[in-house]
């Protein structure tokens, strides 16, 4: 066993102790009104697209982010699909999106009919590197009649999507210069990032809609849900109206008035939502501790260090992620092995999206830092009851 293997089990066992079974990547914790929300929801018989809970969820989420709107839907990827629709991403355009990133933003934008565009990432922050992206776009973009072109390929660049990668805030601040400097909307992903702030701001509230997903091994989950924030009523009225069907209301008459997408949160999941709402500032209380206690056993690890949040912000923690001081592949991929044999489910970062078979040959711009963080990223596991578990 190398001594790289040594740091990264010691820590491992001296945060969660020895397993004794397989201690999961992330798993969703149920400890509160679940059960009764539930039952509720299915005695009211109102289980689907109708029913109090979807808009007691999304007020709920209005409230916790202070998105002026938010409106809940069917999973995350639902979620960028419509974003990127009322962001006016159209078929042919193209929309940066960080190479290090879950698949489905880079599908979103081919659900709109567009072509991802990979940029590369901060090795600190791991979201979208702000100075890296503007030096990029001085160099392949230039002004034109319907906005922002690629020289290289012709193509509008619509938009611009950032990600808060593993709940950790995004430079937004420098983004959103060289979003205004080149007249890009931002879609945000903020899909891992519930209750993250950026300088005292929840993440997915600073460009024109932002995302968030509520899968099973998010921070909270509905089952599968997501939700577009927006501080934009005509624009939350419109997200509401696409994400059923555009059916104008009416006592019992069916009229369409749009192409649209039956992408709404059916209530069974919002009560779900609700519950877990309800519990939400306990497990990132819980996340910190457990952020804290990696961050204590690696701080001087010898080769392996802990990636702590960005200064002025306050990160949920929701995947907690070591990194390599040398990148290197194979030495990941023990380091995965081992760890993995132990009883710990580690995971590297995604496969970088221009690796994808599928995005192989979409634009892109020097990705070195993209390829430093899959050579040398471990996510540890980071469920909110690991807590508990004593050192």
């Amino acid at each position: 066993m190398s001594s790289l293997d040594q740091v990264l089990l010691h820590g491992l066992q001296k945060v969660l102790g020895a397993p004794d079974r397989l201690i999961a990547l992330h798993e969703p914790e149920f400890g509160g009104n679940e059960s009764a929300l539930l039952q509720e929801c299915l005695n009211s018989t109102f289980v689907s697209s109708v029913g109090k809970y979807v808009d007691q969820f999304e007020a709920m989420l209005s409230e916790f982010t202070g998105a002026r709107h938010a409106v809940a839907v069917v999973n995350g990827t639902a979620a960028l699909h419509i974003a990127l629709k009322l962001a006016g991403v159209q078929v042919n355009d193209e929309v940066l999106v960080p190479a290090v990133c879950f698949v489905a933003t880079a599908n979103a934008v081919v659900h709109c009919g567009a072509v991802p565009h990979f940029v590369d990432s901060h090795f600190d922050n791991l979201g979208v590197d702000s100075s890296a992206l503007a030096e990029y776009l001085q160099a392949i973009a230039e002004p034109a009649p319907q906005g922002l072109r690629n020289r290289r390929t012709g193509r509008r660049i619509a938009a611009l999507v950032p990600m808060h990668t593993f709940g950790h805030p995004v430079d937004m601040a420098s983004l959103l210069e060289v979003s205004e400097r080149y007249g890009l909307p931002v879609v945000e992903d903020a899909a891992e990032s519930l209750g993250s702030t950026y300088q005292g701001q929840h993440t997915g509230t600073f460009g024109k809609l932002g995302v968030l997903s509520f899968n099973g091994n998010k921070i909270i989950t509905t089952g599968g849900g997501g939700a577009i924030l927006t501080n934009d009523a005509e624009l939350a009225r419109h997200a509401k109206h696409l994400t059923t069907t555009a059916k104008r209301p009416h006592r019992w008459e069916f009229f369409h008035d749009e192409v649209a997408w039956n992408y709404r949160l059916p209530n069974l999941n919002a009560a779900l939502g609700c519950a877990q709402m309800e519990r939400l500032q306990d497990l990132l209380a819980r996340k910190r501790e457990l952020a804290s206690r990696y961050l204590a056993v690696f701080e001087n690890g010898d080769g392996i260090r802990f990636i702590a949040e960005p200064a002025g912000c306050r990160s949920n923690y929701w995947l907690n992620s070591a990194r390599l001081e040398k990148p290197d592949m194979k030495a990941r991929d023990r380091l995965l092995t081992v760890a993995n044999d132990a009883g710990y489910q580690c995971r590297p970062i995604w496969t970088l999206l221009h690796k994808l078979p599928m995005y192989i040959d979409c634009p892109r711009a020097a990705l070195p830092v993209a390829e430093r963080l899959e050579a040398s990223l471990i996510n540890l596991p980071s469920s909110a009851k690991l807590a508990s578990l004593r050192q």
